[in-house]
């Protein structure tokens, strides 16, 4: 139905501090003349959590002409200051404090944040995502208290998927949550930490749930350009549309699976998007 089109603008992974300038202005311009219904930005702000850093990210993302909802990204928790890290690791979003982990009501449709960036896990690698009791029942509430008929966006750090062993999981407790997410009324987990951009149906035993990937906006290209996700909701069903300012076709730039991590490929068969677009070198900083 008409009076039900939403517009929304799925940005993720914008580095600063390895940002994109380009790319960003393209996007402030198109979200100042297209005016999305909401922003929702997945996570991974910045490059180390830097002061500088974020005093970027905070100038640009206020700037923006469209309520906006940020999510947490493992990079955007304190990587020099370990005090901070464990006792206030949310500090250096206070210039923008309003919009994290903010639920959006747009009428029909409701963006809903479910955390997966934690500040200490009981593995080595602590920019894999993690999925907590708390964090997944505070998610489930705000999804069971929307309105008969409304429909839920979850935007979410990293794919719930679990993908590898025990310890390497790309996102610990990934399919417990997709199995809660899928007996609710959830069109799709709206998701980045990859740089590459997705749209796949994940099954579970609860019933399918559809994922939805944003790519990077950042110099740190995995396969595939610097991208956002334009998405379109006609009341009944989302189209997605993945722009960037190369017009490589949106079905080239999506690449077929989740990858187990995020890093840049390296060898012949690991997942690239088909215009396979693949760094002769790695970003200067995983």
């Amino acid at each position: 139905m008409a009076s039900d089109a939403r517009r929304i603008f799925h940005l993720s992974d914008i580095h600063f501090g390895l940002e994109n300038n380009r790319a960003l202005d393209w996007v402030k311009q198109e979200i100042e003349e297209k005016r999305p219904d909401a922003v929702t930005i997945t996570g991974d702000l910045t490059m180390r959590a830097r002061h500088r850093e974020f005093e970027a990210a905070t100038h640009w993302i206020n700037s923006l002409t469209a309520p906006v909802t940020v999510e947490v990204g493992n990079h955007d928790m304190p990587y020099f200051n370990p005090i901070e890290r464990f006792l206030t690791p949310y500090k250096r979003f206070r210039g923008m404090k309003e919009k994290v982990e903010k639920e959006l009501d747009l009428g029909c449709l409701s963006i809903v944040p479910l955390k997966t960036a934690v500040r200490a896990q009981p593995r080595l690698n602590w920019s894999k995502g993690w999925v907590t009791d708390a964090a997944l029942e505070k998610c489930l509430a705000a999804i069971d208290a929307l309105p008969e008929g409304k429909k839920a966006l979850v935007a979410v750090h990293h794919p719930l998927r679990e993908v590898g062993t025990q310890g390497t999981a790309l996102t610990k407790n990934g399919d417990k949550a997709l199995r809660a997410l899928a007996k609710r009324p959830v069109e799709a987990v709206l998701s980045g930490h990859v740089h590459d951009a997705f749209d796949i149906m994940e099954d579970t035993a609860e019933g399918p749930v559809r994922m939805i990937g944003a790519g990077t906006l950042s110099k740190r290209t995995r396969s595939t350009p610097p991208s956002f996700n334009e998405i379109e909701w006609d009341g009944e069903a989302l189209t997605v549309c993945v722009r960037n300012l190369e017009d490589v076709e949106t079905r080239d730039m999506q690449i077929d699976d989740v990858p187990e991590d995020a890093m840049p490929p390296r060898r012949p068969g690991e997942p690239v998007a088909p215009i396979r677009q693949v760094p002769r070198v790695d970003p200067p900083v995983h």
